[in-house]
């Protein structure tokens, strides 16, 4: 039988000489043909099996996950299914239809031969890709299941009695050190990490322990557990952040890192007292998902025209501001990540430290050892810095060495609080800023939101109507001139809804994207800082020079589908 590489040769889809290379590879790696040729991204998943369903002459199927329940799944332990790389997809009376990645493994047949025999059964072959196998895999792993079954070892190690009374400190360690308890942790960050949630909270309630995860920002509850595990989770947890076991009435902060799937994933701990015991919060810190350029973060082009401009400056501040859970420092290591060169030093003040990147000296400040972000900028600048990160500006001593920073021929990237860039001007001043300093140091002020994205696979395109129609037309009419025109011929506008559905979780939203305003430095804003810097003359000022608000980047945002006009009100209600 011609192999895969021999067929899209045939085919025209790749040429021999191509192909010899693959073949060698193949050989040499001892990677499977198939996994090769997705490697190098010769045809999709989908071409490269339905042209293996021919060759073999067996059916490719990708039925709906929704349709193999739990009760399917028990046909095939979960070990063979991974072993084997073979799946159950459907149970008709005694036929057992099943999905092999490799229907050809003479192993994997034999194995399958064994499960039909010893449960009584017949089988019937289907082909699935690696996609879909891996899909259903992740069905036998479900954080419900497998929690159930560490706890239910953790059942059998605990003596009837210990249930009826509080775990002594020497049966809390030993429960720590026990498998089924370092187990339930773990799956609770695997399943974190892989639903893509941001943060992780281990709360105690009176009858139980609430595990929540945060999709998307929002808080959603993934599990209960007993109470009485309650002490050695939050132990767990302790030991892996390296904090004090025996301290459980002030709160304490710590970090670890654990690899999960092909990764290492960093987690933030935050344990805090409350009346019913510690409550931990958890930050998943992963660098797949955090570590975004700028376009890839929701900056339009306009915005990112300028952003380039101020950061080619040698000197001078970029202040990012915005509320807790922004993005805000998201942006600014976005932007670090840019100005990374071999040539350039840059050292960082951060509290914490988010991302580790490679090639620039990041310090955690300790402001309990007095170790803060004013006392380190005095010693950053005698560190020969090009660049400085300054985590955030929140007092006068700050607001000032940063000043003096950004004068003296560094360019200084920190973070504020203020609901707009236009606030950035009046809160340096009311930070001690002396008002003629201002615009000498601050080259641009970005201010951001975080909205959710709609899902792609199920948003529903409606025409834009009465009231929603009117803002709509608003804040077109306020967009700077060539943006203006270009909708406004419109006679009528469609944004889409969300529904919900499988590859959303029934949210209707995937993922968040930013909508921000940059607000740049001009000659004409200099003479309003030094004349009448109230927030309306620099709003005027903003709007001549052609800054896309906050507001006006969600609604185009809206028009292009990205998100919901909900969410946009949402976030930018109080701008």
């Amino acid at each position: 039988m011609a192999t895969l590489l021999d067929q899209l040769v045939q085919k025209g889809l790749l040429d021999k000489k191509k192909a010899a290379s693959l073949e060698y590879e193949i050989k040499t790696s001892g990677q499977r043909e198939e996994e090769v040729i997705l490697k190098h991204k010769i045809v999709s998943e989908i071409e490269l099996f339905n042209l293996k369903s021919e060759s073999l002459k067996i059916p490719l199927k990708q039925p709906s996950l929704d349709n193999i329940s739990p009760d399917v799944l028990k046909a095939i332990p979960e070990d063979s299914a991974t072993f084997y790389k073979m799946i159950p997809l459907a149970k008709k009376g005694k036929l057992l239809e099943v999905g092999m990645v490799y229907p050809e493994d003479l192993k994997s047949q034999e194995a399958l031969k064994f499960l039909a025999r010893r449960q009584g059964i017949d089988y019937k072959i289907f082909l699935v890709t690696p996609t879909f196998y891996n899909q259903v895999l992740q069905k036998y792993r479900t954080l419900r299941r497998e929690v159930g079954k560490a706890l239910e070892e953790l059942e059998t190690e605990i003596k009837p009695e210990e249930t009826k009374k509080a775990v002594s400190e020497t049966e809390l360690k030993r429960l720590v050190e026990e498998a089924p308890i370092a187990k339930i942790v773990a799956v609770i960050l695997r399943h974190a990490v892989e639903g893509e949630a941001s943060d992780i909270h281990i709360e105690p309630t009176r009858e139980k322990i609430r595990v929540r995860f945060r999709l998307d920002g929002v808080l959603h509850s993934s599990i209960f557990l007993p109470l009485r595990i309650h002490p050695a989770i939050v132990a767990r947890i302790k030991i892996l952040s390296r904090l004090k076991l025996d301290e459980s009435r002030v709160p304490q902060d710590g970090r670890f890192s654990i690899q999960v799937g092909d990764n290492i994933i960093d987690f933030r701990v935050s344990t805090f007292p409350t009346n019913e015991g510690e409550k931990v919060a958890i930050r998943v810190l992963d660098p797949r998902k955090g570590m975004k350029t700028l376009h890839e973060l929701g900056f339009r082009k306009e915005s990112l025209a300028i952003i380039e401009e101020a950061i080619k400056k040698p000197y001078g501040a970029i202040l990012a501001t915005g509320p807790t859970g922004c993005g805000k420092t998201t942006t600014l290591y976005a932007i670090l990540r840019k100005l990374n060169k071999e040539g350039v030093n840059i050292v960082t003040l951060e509290d914490p430290i988010e991302y580790y990147i490679e090639g620039i000296n990041q310090s955690q400040i300790r402001p309990e050892i007095g170790y803060t972000f004013a006392s380190g900028l005095r010693t950053v600048v005698r560190q020969d810095p090009d660049i400085i990160m300054v985590g955030e500006i929140r007092d006068s001593e700050t607001a000032s060495l940063a000043t003096h920073a950004a004068l003296t021929g560094h360019l200084v990237l920190s973070t504020l609080h203020t609901n707009s860039s236009v606030g950035v001007v009046p809160r340096l001043i009311d930070l001690g800023v002396e008002r003629y300093l201002v615009p000498s140091t601050l080259n641009i002020a970005i201010a951001q939101r975080l909205v959710r994205k709609l899902c792609p696979y199920c948003k529903k395109k409606i025409e834009a109507k009465g009231e929603v129609k009117k803002l709509i037309m608003k804040e077109i009419n306020n967009l700077p001139g060539y943006l203006r025109k270009e909708y406004k011929k419109k006679n009528s506008f469609f944004i889409y809804k969300p529904q919900g559905c499988q590859k959303c979780r029934q949210e209707g939203y995937i993922g968040r994207v930013a909508v921000a305003e940059v607000l740049k430095m001009t000659e004409r804003l200099s003479e309003i800082i030094l004349t009448n810097p109230s927030e309306g003359q620099i709003a005027k000022e903003a709007q001549r020079q052609g800054m896309i608000t906050m507001r006006q980047d969600g609604i185009l945002k809206v028009l292009e589908g990205v998100t919901s006009i909900e969410e946009v009100l949402r976030v930018t209600a109080e701008v």
